[in-house]
């Protein structure tokens, strides 16, 4: 149940133990932990089963095995609407505290209610947040466009949310905190697809629900949690398009007379796959991420590329001897169109509202400034369009303007320096020493489980190189898709809440590594990957101290959550217990 791998996977990493012998590279490899993949039938290589939860587990517990098997069928989504829930009830707690337009709200909390008003956004005069935060009915829209440097998808969703519920801190936080609950479930049925067990699915949709940096974003209308919930459900859709591509492969190859699966060179190099629509799925998500903010282009090459390597391992396992020709005759072509052509079309018609209105800002510059353009056949808005995009562009990479919660990426993971979105203090506090107590909202992660994503993330790139784990490399790539690309612009101005973007990943990081801690259940996996005999007991016993250990680390997280909770809502307490939350210096 709690095993990182299928049963029928498993035994991959047993290495000689069932009689392969090694190549000279696979011998190089062994002190780094590699070990060859023994024979796995054929269809559970290209669709593998989901675990199940062993007969003992319900021994335990007294359940009935027709009970139990039920449950196990519900649990599917019961397990993961379950940990939703919880998150829901956290994020949407009086959502409308702390009653101020807090850190960069007064940007997008305006410019949304423009937007979803008129089509396009205003310039809003100096020092209205007070008037809207008091009566925001006296406050008029501003008919004068504004210059704004982020695309409208991620605006569109927050005056959504504006329009349901007004022009209020609950109003603009509204849709932003629907996304991030959603968000769990997701990443719930998205670990459980990855993973094939329930139970670690639900792990990572726990830690994901209990981490401060994402239970914060939830709770503020910023763009960066919009983006975060279109990167995860491309990675989603990509998933289930991995699975429903190896199913296709698998029913297409040939059984011999014992009713056995055999790979199939011809087969595996010339089957078509047909209509992907998840994969067309994945590409307007991507182009909505994008469409967001323009980060979400890194992620749309990266994952462009990963989706392209998986079919290229699908049809490798299937007997393809030139799985790259193959795949670059069957497949690239379609990858290519179902995402960047459907991510870019899905970007132009995010900016509908400020291509039918005359008032938008540089909305007639083609008829205008650009009107000697050699580009002139081109329709004006489009040309107006791309304008604005490169004034954007050249704002976005000259943006070096020094700033009080500024971060380098390299200590993002060690959370190094957060963003403080809202500090207030009171005066008179008896209970504090000091006299004063403090209200903040802290954009910061949980810390005990994003210093144990550092080493999680090890485990996952050491997995990946040297045990050929398709998973590892698809959390890392996660990971990768959303961080590494600010390290080209490591003179810009960036912030440590940028990270949100690939805060499911690390989740899926930490799980995957407790699922190792705790280990495959006895009968299950290779015994010999152990070192066991088929008598022995130790495999009970380091599975019972795995268990123990993980089950640990995920309430030293959970209870690092409740202790940080004051910091994440806002929570007025005495300055003494503040300080005292300050770990570090420099999130002070």
């Amino acid at each position: 149940m709690t095993s990182t791998a299928p049963e029928t996977q498993r035994g991959q990493d047993a290495g000689d133990a069932l009689g392969e012998q090694p190549t000279s590279w696979q011998r190089r490899l062994r002190r780094f932990g590699h070990v060859p993949r023994p024979e796995t039938p054929l269809r559970d290589r290209l669709d593998p089963p989901y675990t199940r939860p062993g007969r003992q587990v319900w021994s335990v517990l007294a359940i009935p095995p027709h009970v139990a098997d039920r449950l196990v069928r519900w649990s599917g989504w019961g397990g993961p609407l379950l940990v939703t829930l919880v998150a829901g009830l956290l994020r949407f707690w009086k959502l409308d505290r702390p009653h101020a337009v807090i850190f960069d709200e007064t940007y997008y909390a305006k410019d949304a209610w423009a937007l979803v008003n008129q089509g396009y956004e205003s310039s809003w005069p100096k020092d209205v947040d007070k008037l809207i935060l008091k009566d925001p009915s006296s406050v008029p829209i501003p008919t004068d466009p504004g210059y704004v440097v982020h695309p409208p998808v991620g605006k569109w969703i927050i005056g959504f949310g504006e329009q349901l519920f007004g022009f209020t801190p609950f109003g603009w936080r509204f849709m932003v905190a629907v996304l991030g609950t959603v968000s769990v479930l997701l990443l719930c049925r998205i670990g459980r697809r990855l993973f094939r067990s329930t139970f670690l699915g639900c792990l990572a949709g726990l830690l994901l629900a209990v981490d401060g940096l994402h239970f914060v974003m939830s709770r503020t209308a910023l763009l960066d949690l919009i983006v975060m919930f279109f990167v995860l459900a491309a990675f989603g859709c990509l998933v289930v398009d991995r699975d429903r591509a190896r199913r296709r492969l698998a029913d297409a190859l040939p059984v011999d007379a014992e009713g056995v699966l055999r790979p199939d060179a011809r087969i595996a190099e010339t089957l078509r796959l047909g209509w992907r629509p998840w994969r067309l799925a994945a590409g307007v998500m991507l182009g909505l991420a994008f469409a967001t903010k323009w980060n979400g282009l890194y992620v749309l090459a990266a994952f462009g590329l990963m989706t392209v390597l998986w079919d290229v391992g699908a049809r490798r396992t299937a007997g393809a001897v030139k799985p790259y020709m193959a795949v670059l005759r069957r497949d690239l072509v379609p990858a290519f169109v179902s995402t960047v052509p459907v991510a870019i079309v899905t970007y132009v018609v995010s900016w509908t509202g400020w291509i039918v209105t005359d008032k938008g800002y540089y909305r007639n510059w083609a008829a205008t400034e650009g009107k000697n353009s050699s580009w002139n056949w081109l329709p004006d808005w489009l040309r107006s369009l791309w304008h604005y995009e490169n004034q954007v562009y050249d704002f976005h990479v000259g943006l070096t303007s020094g700033h009080t919660y500024e971060s380098n990426p390299w200590s993002w993971l060690v959370l190094g320096r957060p963003v403080s979105y809202f500090y207030e203090e009171q005066a008179g506090c008896k209970e504090s020493t000091t006299g004063k107590c403090a209200s903040e909202v802290l954009a910061i992660g949980t810390p005990l489980l994003w210093w144990l994503a550092c080493f999680a993330l090890a485990y996952v790139v050491w997995r990946w190189l040297f045990r050929r784990d398709w998973r590892a490399g698809a959390i890392a790539c996660g990971v990768a898709a959303g961080w590494v690309p600010w390290f080209f612009y490591q003179e810009r101005t960036i912030f440590l809440f940028y990270a949100v973007v690939f805060v499911p990943f690390l989740c899926l990081a930490v799980t995957m590594l407790l699922g190792a801690i705790v280990g495959p259940a006895a009968g299950q996996g290779t015994r010999a990957e152990l070192g066991l005999t088929s008598g022995d007991p130790t495999g009970e016993r380091r599975r019972t101290l795995g268990a123990i250990a993980a089950g640990v680390l995920v309430l030293l997280i959970v209870w690092n959550f409740i202790y940080f909770w004051p910091l994440y809502t806002g929570t007025s307490i005495p300055e003494d217990l503040w300080r005292d939350r300050m770990w570090l210096d420099t999130w002070v």
